[in-house]
């Protein structure tokens, strides 16, 4: 039930993943709700997110899955650039799309985000009132605690080499020179965005044939102003969000923080995983419950 679709972003295309509801269960005299996804920091479509995919489609729902510019199969360049700016624009473009899929309702489009998209869906939500229901998990709400937060397992020099890094490649981008790029996942004290004990074994064991290790180093300093906590006061839909009581990746005080300030109803699950545990076995089997069920109360 899944077919390759085109959406186009500041006209760019993006490569996305159309999933056609399995069952009528949701199907209303307007149609159907339709989820809107994409991956975390650097992550592709085809990198753990198929399986929600498909449990949001069996549950009765259309499904759009995509990869943002730059990213995986989609268009765009420089490559490997994460600029929330651009990723929250290639989700209002995902939204726009879905909203004129046939049989779908345009008034149940449904935000799904985790890790960086998990904060990206409170934004994109807080610019468009007409969003049905959010669901985010294991996310980083707060882009300056979440970049402070490698100081507290990786060290200060850690977090002054990758300073170094992101001053480098701003500097190449002022040059119209090729991003100078460090890697996303890695080991304890290499250089790379997400250096805890189990960012290298977490991102590996998910992603797929499309990504790259690798990121664009500017996206460590842009990463700063990302905070979509400040957003979620304007939020009156139903929201649902995961938090991993253990992510050593995305601060939990972020989520906390957007669940109180959200003005609309708030579910809250809490798991006792770390910031990857989310994707596989047990923690996403009772994730995925909790957020279907989430979507049949919309």
């Amino acid at each position: 039930m899944r077919s390759d679709i085109v959406i186009i972003s500041h006209g760019v295309h993006l490569s996305a993943w159309h999933y056609e509801a399995e069952t009528d269960d949701l199907t209303t005299a307007r149609g159907r709700p339709c989820v809107v996804m994409a991956h975390g920091l650097g992550g592709t479509k085809d990198s753990g997110l198929e399986p929600y995919a498909e449990r949001f489609a069996a549950a009765g729902a259309d499904v759009v899955l995509f990869d943002y510019r730059g990213f995986g199969l989609s268009e765009g360049h420089p490559r490997q650039v994460v600029d929330h700016r651009r990723h929250r624009e290639d989700y209002h473009a995902a939204v726009a799309h879905a909203r004129a899929l046939p049989d779908v309702d345009p008034d149940r489009i449904v935000l799904w985000g985790t890790s960086n998209s998990g904060g990206h869906v409170i934004a994109v939500a807080a610019e468009d009132p007409l969003i049905a229901g959010v669901m985010s998990q294991g996310a980083a709400m707060d882009g300056a605690a979440a970049v402070l937060n490698v100081w507290s397992y990786a060290g200060p020099r850690q977090l002054l080499r990758l300073t170094a890094h992101a001053a480098i490649d701003i500097v190449w981008s002022v040059l119209n020179r090729r991003p100078h790029h460090v890697q996303l996942a890695g080991e304890p004290e290499s250089l790379a965005a997400m250096s805890a004990d189990d960012s290298l074994p977490g991102y590996s064991a998910i992603w797929g044939p499309s990504f790259v290790n690798q990121m664009a180093a500017r996206g460590l300093l842009l990463y700063l102003l990302n905070r979509p906590v400040t957003r979620a006061k304007r939020l009156r839909m139903p929201v649902h969000l995961v938090i991993a009581n253990y992510d050593s990746i995305a601060p939990t005080s972020g989520m906390a923080k957007v669940a109180k300030r959200v003005r609309g109803p708030v579910r809250v699950e809490r798991l006792d995983v770390g910031h990857f545990d989310i994707y596989v076995g047990d923690p996403f089997e009772q994730t995925v419950k909790a957020q279907t069920e989430f979507l049949r109360s919309l």
